[in-house]
């Protein structure tokens, strides 16, 4: 069995989710720093304002999915569309499946 052709729309639905999660993961750490950072400055001096940290932490959850998701989405789409060229010419991928 011959994979001769990826549906471009189809694989970027799939990359946009993966990506989306991704950026979920990404969020939530930056925001976990974002909130160490606040706590650490608070304690050592009283001139930072928490306030810029819990904006980046927020933020962090919630644009780096929508970001990373749009990422995924559009590189998705590229890849199944280069694939679909490449294999034209070479042949495709050659699947062992059971």
């Amino acid at each position: 069995m011959i994979l001769k052709k990826i549906g471009p729309f189809s694989l970027a639905k799939i990359g946009g989710i993966i990506y989306a999660v991704l950026g979920l993961l990404v969020g939530i750490f930056i925001s976990m720093l974002a909130v160490l950072g606040v706590f650490a400055s608070s304690l050592t001096s009283e001139s930072s304002s928490p306030i810029i940290g819990m904006f980046l932490g927020v933020g962090a959850i919630i644009i780096l999915p929508i970001f990373y998701g749009i990422l995924g989405f559009i590189m998705g789409a590229i890849v199944a569309w280069l694939y679909n060229v490449f294999a034209g010419v070479v042949g495709g991928i050659e699947l062992d499946l059971q």
